[in-house]
């Protein structure tokens, strides 16, 4: 597998990121309240105000179009380019591979990424019946190799690459319900997360079955919920030269989408295997870092076996080994790496358009040294893994901007930095309307465009 030559691009940093709690699905909460809430956080983290964005980028797939616009006009009206992304699951990583293209590119020096997502309860569903969906190739290869059950379609697709899985490389049934068992345990370290429950391996194995050898906790929820990243390019940063300490470097990226092996007959190749693999192999190389040196990884793990697929796909473990890797332990602290500290997708939950973005915030904390309730020694690097079925994933590695290896900091010593006075890591909170009013455009706004809505965030705290 060739990859394609890529240009050296100029550096572009992760300057501030903000997220909300991800929620259950009920309605409750508007798209335009997470979509506000995540990024005057990322806009109050980055210590700038909505001035200084020069393009703005949203990510969402359930809603009309230039829903993007409802958003950002509640921080300022501009007259800034506003992009509306839809590239399923992938499609906050997306977005932050449009920002980081564009300011790479000498056309921006600022650029406001936010994902949200308002939810329908239960498992997703296509909203257009009148035309090709456009997995239905993937679903007719499915239908054709493994055939078709009563289960909603995604587990099906996943469990079934699970099976393969399991009869290529001796996968056990134990070893998927361990990946989600892991998962739920790092989530009791993380304030956003939408499930904080800790399981046993039996709890996860008898927990109602979906679809061979998936079991209700070992998949996803739908969520609500939005997360945003403040991306800015070296000159930028160069000017403001106090928050150098808190920039992450995006050091390597990589969007890509599928091969011709996507219709292989395996059930792992339907689920984008190759794609996954080349993405990771580019971003890695740009970033000059080897997968067996990454200490932190936030990668799609939508249900357990795709965590098992994935850790395969971008080389953390050797061919075939992903299991092995994770009955030795070797996927959490006191292993050799701790993937999906946040809880990842299983039981942090999974708002479409936001999780590309809340994996960026989890690994920026973690890089600056804010996550310090779940910190893994020696992390000077981090990956993530955005998959959309479709299809399109991305890759990117993070470094510190100042190439140094993260170390804990104190919460007062965060507070005091941020000026928030709290440590937004570990404690999720609220903002005051003084915080708004400092982050919001100070030379084009309307309160006719902001209307309530910070009453309504606000009491959701």
């Amino acid at each position: 597998m060739a990859l394609h030559k890529t240009k050296a691009k100029a550096p572009v940093y992760v300057l501030g990121v903000g997220m909300t709690k991800f929620v259950k699905p009920r309605g409750k909460i508007d798209y335009t309240e997470l979509g506000f809430e995540a990024g005057i956080k990322a806009l109050l983290d980055a210590q700038i105000n909505y001035d200084d964005i020069e393009t703005g980028v949203a990510c969402y797939c359930y809603g009309d179009s230039t829903c993007g616009q409802r958003v950002f006009y509640q921080f300022g009206m501009t007259q800034i380019p506003i992009y509306n992304v839809n590239n399923n699951c992938s499609t906050g990583s997306t977005g932050l591979h449009l920002g980081r293209t564009m300011i790479a590119g000498g056309m921006a020096d600022a650029v406001l990424v936010v994902g949200f997502e308002k939810m329908f309860p239960g498992s997703l569903q296509s909203f257009f019946n009148d035309r090709a969906n456009p997995t239905s190739t993937s679903a007719e290869m499915m239908k054709t190799t493994r055939g078709v059950t009563n289960a909603p379609g995604a587990p099906q697709m996943f469990g079934n690459a699970g099976r393969e899985y399991m009869e290529r490389y001796g996968a056990k049934k134990e070893d998927f319900a361990e990946i989600a068992r892991v998962n739920h345990e790092h989530s009791k370290r993380n304030p956003y997360s939408q499930f904080q429950d800790e399981y046993t391996l039996e709890q996860v194995l008898n927990s109602p079955m979906i679809h061979e050898p998936l079991t209700k906790l070992q998949c996803c929820p739908t969520s609500d919920g939005g997360a945003a990243a403040v991306l800015v390019s070296q000159e930028f940063l160069d000017a403001r030269p106090h928050l150098k300490s808190q920039a992450v470097l995006i050091a390597g990226q990589c969007l890509a989408t599928d091969a011709p092996s996507l219709f292989s007959r395996s059930s792992i190749d339907l689920m984008g295997f190759e794609m996954s693999k080349y993405a990771a192999k580019t971003a890695l190389a740009e970033a000059n870092v080897n997968a067996k040196d990454v200490k932190v990884c936030e990668l799609h793990d939508c249900f357990s076996a795709n965590e098992m697929v994935v850790i395969d796909a971008l080389g953390l473990s050797e061919p075939g080994k992903a299991h092995e890797m994770v009955r030795k332990g070797d996927i959490t602290y006191g292993g050799k790496m701790v993937i999906n500290p946040s809880g990842g997708l299983i039981s942090k939950g999974h708002p479409l358009g936001a999780t590309g973005l809340a994996q960026c915030a989890e690994l920026v904390w973690h890089l600056r040294g804010w996550a310090n309730n779940r910190l893994i020694d020696g992390t000077d690097v981090a990956l993530q893994h955005n998959l959309g079925l479709g299809g399109a994933v991305v890759v990117t590695v993070y470094k510190r901007a100042d190439g140094k290896v993260a170390k804990a900091v104190s919460n007062e010593e965060i507070g005091k930095h941020n000026k928030l006075g709290y440590n937004p890591a570990v404690e999720a909170k609220g903002f005051t309307k003084a915080q708004v009013d400092q982050a919001r455009s100070k030379k084009m706004r309307s309160e006719w465009a902001i209307q309530d809505i910070e009453q309504k965030v606000e009491a959701r705290f």
